[in-house]
């Protein structure tokens, strides 16, 4: 029998849902992750460009229609961005070379939004409550930790602790701990670490744990998202596609999740 159009079946990871099963999108909400790009967008404070849109053409043509076009230039690791585990890991993949089954999965969302302070990391206690209340988190999940940060975009000192130009010693948001990573990309092999922070390291880290034991096991990270709130604690998918630059370390990223409503 043929299936309806707005049926469509995505091949995830070893979470996704028993053959048979799929996304109704008649059913399903879309949630959007990504905070748009522009003169606001925030970038590491030691990136020595910015995000620019130059006008290359506006306005009507000679032979009467409208016509426009830009150019575009943005570093890798700002606003909605990927990180890819070559960013932290030499020898790891490169964006172009992460696989769909690591950008399209099934995701919780681990809520501490009650408790983050500015220098909060997830423990491991926060994961083992998360897993005694919704079960296990599967192999090949996308885990997205809700911090509630993302309420202070784009408001930079707000955001980022700080905002003196070019330094990033002062830095202080929540974010991933390392033993909570190391349990999360380790033992339960996840797909990939997103959150609504700067980083998947807290801000004041200075060796970036977390970015190295996820870049090592080939685990992509998912940065300045946005709207977690709306995301159940599990059920949703989330398609988080970059740039598929090739050799690149990260790139501008559109996350969305895919929410069924029962």
């Amino acid at each position: 029998m043929r299936k309806p159009l707005a049926l469509i079946l995505l091949a995830t990871s070893a979470c996704a849902p028993a053959a048979g099963d799929g996304i109704d999108l008649a059913n399903s909400e879309m949630v959007d992750l990504t905070h748009a790009f522009n003169a606001q967008t925030i970038y590491w404070p030691t990136s020595t460009t910015a995000f620019r849109h130059d006008s290359l053409a506006w306005g009507m043509t000679p032979g009467g229609y409208f016509y426009s076009s830009f150019s575009l230039s943005t570093p890798e690791h700002g606003g909605t961005h990927l990180d890819a585990p070559i960013h932290f890991a030499e020898g790891g993949q490169a964006a172009e070379a992460i696989p769909l089954s690591r950008l399209v999965a099934s995701a919780v969302v681990i809520d501490v939004s009650a408790k983050a302070t500015a220098d909060y990391q997830l423990t491991v206690d926060d994961v083992t409550a998360f897993e005694r209340e919704h079960g296990q988190i599967a192999a090949g999940t996308i885990v997205l930790l809700r911090t509630g940060w993302s309420r202070h975009w784009p408001d930079r000192r707000a955001y980022l602790g700080d905002d003196t130009p070019g330094d990033a010693s002062k830095l202080q948001f929540p974010s991933f701990g390392a033993d909570a990573a190391r349990l999360l990309v380790e033992e339960r092999r996840v797909a990939a670490l997103g959150a609504d922070v700067a980083s998947i390291d807290h801000g004041a880290s200075t060796d970036f744990q977390v970015h190295r034991i996820a870049g090592t096991a080939n685990v992509p990270g998912f940065e300045n998202l946005t709207n977690l709130d709306r995301l159940p604690p599990t059920g949703a998918t989330v398609i988080a596609l970059p740039m598929k630059i090739e050799g690149g370390s990260g790139g501008p990223l559109r996350a969305i999740a895919l929410v069924p409503q029962r």
